[in-house]
Order: structure tokens, then C-alpha cells, then sequence
């Protein structure tokens, strides 16, 4: 498969978003309603949708939702336990890594539905919308706990308000119960779906600046290379060793590599933490995907098979 080919839409759509926001009248002030309107709408009807037209087996997806709790919790113990490696504490400045740390395991979902919709179809975007279910949760609590003390809000009220965990939710109860679209709606609810892709792409770029990544390089370098080189190496050793299928294989493998939220540096401003800083992890982290996701789906796919 030509990964360039395959990337090249995804990554020319955040070209696109970047060149808009710096180069037209388009700037930030438009683009940050875009990426509520896209987070807070378009993504959770492209969540439910992509569930609640085929129902999953839960059991048969049960190795890959395990493969992918598993990656969950060795992305967040990593970024953790950088400050305890020896020789890095004294490179690890306490908020900036507070702040920084959800970089290493966080996930850009906008990135990843289309990037998979392309090298999978709609049976790896189910299972990707089911896997984005399971482990947002456990990102959002690792993500938001370091910074809690200084947030005005509750963090389970946070996470119970989360869309992409209501749609996941409601998707999940929905195919279980058999609830189904009527046919008469599909054709809208698969152009809002549509249409959160590649405005999503577009905020994300819109929202790219390297910022004061300065401040912390060591710190910066130790957790994309977590983002971008460990963890699609931890996804392919948890592929081969619980023998997944070739489907969930390339699932997991893409959702190893994808570049990260780009709502990590929004959490750290509203926490009162370095945003700067965490966005230039964000737009660093979102160049990085050109090369992670190519080594993830072509050479770490060839090598388990």
C-alpha cells in the first residue's frame, strides 16, 4: 500500500485548514466555533452512526478492546514516569510535565476515523469508533488528574458531559437494543458525519503553532517519542501476541501512531497551565504523524505479518 497516497488527503486537508487560518481573514476566530461546533455535534453523530449501523460483537472485538486497554495504560505510565527516570528529573519542570504529559498518550480522533475509513473501510471505522470509546475515558481521567487541583470543575461531572463518550454510550445501547436509523434520515446523519472529517482536518491544522517548546526540550522529545515510536512498538508486540486479526491489527497499529489530541493544549489553558507549550507539542506531534503512521501500518505491519 502507498502510505503516501493514503495520507496525502488527510494531512493536505490540515495544510489546507493551516494556510487558511495564516494566509486569509479565516483566522482562529472562526475556527475554534468550527472545532466546537465538530466536536460538540458532527464527531459524536459520526461516532453513534458509525456503531449503531452494524452491531458489533462485543466479544469477537473483546482481544482488540483489550489490546487496547493495554496501550492505554503503558502510554500513561510512561509519560508518568519520566520526572523517575534517572538523569531526566532535573529536565522534567513539574507543571510543564503536569501539562504535557497527556501529549504522549492522548489521540486525534479527527485524524484517525478518516485515516482508517481509507486503509480499512466502514468495518475498521466501527471498530475504531468502538476503541475511541473504551479508551477515552481512561485518557480524559489520566489527562485531567495531574492538573485537577487547579480546575474549578469536577472532574467525573467532566467526563460523565463528554460527547464522544455519550455517543459511544448511546451508540453501544442503541445496537443492542436494535435500535436503527430510519433509512429516510441515513443520508443526512452520513453527510454530518462527512462533513465533522474534514472539518475536523481543517481545525486541526488552523490550530498548528510550535509555540515555546523551548522551555522543556527534553521534555518535549521524551514524550513524542512515546507518542510516535513506543507505542506503535507496544501496539505491535500486543498484536502479535494475542494473535489479532489482520482488520484489528491495522486498527490498532493506526490508533498507536495517530498524532495527538488537539485539544490537549485547550485542557491545559483552562486548567491554568502552559497552553503555549502544550500546543506546540500539538503541532509538532501532528507533523511527527506523517512518519509515525507510515512505520506503524507499513513497517511494523510487515514485520508481524
Amino acid at each position: 500500500m502507498n502510505y503516501v497516497q493514503l495520507l496525502f488527503p488527510d494531512f493536505s486537508l490540515i495544510l489546507c485548514g493551516y494556510l487558511l487560518c495564516r494566509l486569509t481573514p479565516l483566522n482562529r476566530s472562526v475556527w475554534e466555533p468550527v472545532e466546537q461546533l465538530v466536536y460538540f455535534v458532527f464527531f459524536p453523530v459520526l461516532l453513534f452512526y458509525s456503531i449503531i449501523r452494524t452491531p458489533l460483537d462485543l466479544r469477537a472485538a473483546s482481544h482488540l478492546l483489550g489490546a487496547g486497554a493495554a496501550l492505554a495504560f503503558a502510554g500513561i505510565a510512561l509519560a508518568y514516569a519520566l520526572p523517575h527516570l534517572p538523569g531526566l528529573r532535573r529536565y522534567m519542570p513539574t507543571r510543564l510535565h503536569a501539562a504535557g504529559a497527556q501529549v504522549a498518550f492522548r489521540f486525534n480522533s479527527f485524524i484517525g476515523l478518516a485515516l482508517v475509513e481509507r486503509a480499512a473501510g466502514p468495518a475498521g471505522v466501527q471498530l475504531l469508533a468502538v476503541l475511541i470509546g473504551f479508551c477515552v475515558p481512561l485518557y480524559n481521567v489520566a489527562a485531567v488528574w495531574p492538573m485537577a487541583r487547579h480546575s474549578q470543575r469536577s472532574m467525573v461531572g467532566e467526563l460523565v458531559r463528554n460527547p464522544l463518550i455519550i455517543a459511544t454510550v448511546a451508540g453501544l445501547c442503541g445496537g443492542l437494543l436494535g435500535v436503527a436509523i430510519p433509512m429516510w434520515l441515513e443520508p443526512t446523519v452520513s453527510r454530518i458525519g462527512g462533513a465533522s472529517l474534514a472539518l475536523g482536518l481543517m481545525a486541526a491544522g488552523a490550530g498548528l503553532r510550535l509555540g515555546a517548546l523551548h522551555q522543556a526540550k527534553v521534555l518535549a522529545a521524551a514524550v513524542l517519542g512515546i507518542r510516535h515510536l513506543l507505542l506503535p512498538l507496544v501496539a505491535a508486540l500486543l498484536a502479535r501476541g494475542l494473535g489479532l486479526p489482520p482488520l484489528e491489527t491495522t486498527v490498532l497499529l493506526a490508533f498507536s501512531a495517530l498524532p495527538t489530541a488537539s485539544s490537549s493544549y485547550v485542557l491545559a489553558t483552562r486548567m491554568g497551565y502552559d497552553g503555549a507549550f502544550v500546543a506546540g507539542l500539538v503541532t509538532l506531534s501532528t507533523i511527527l504523524g506523517v512518519v509515525s503512521i507510515p512505520f506503524a501500518l507499513g513497517v511494523l505491519a510487515g514485520l508481524g505479518g
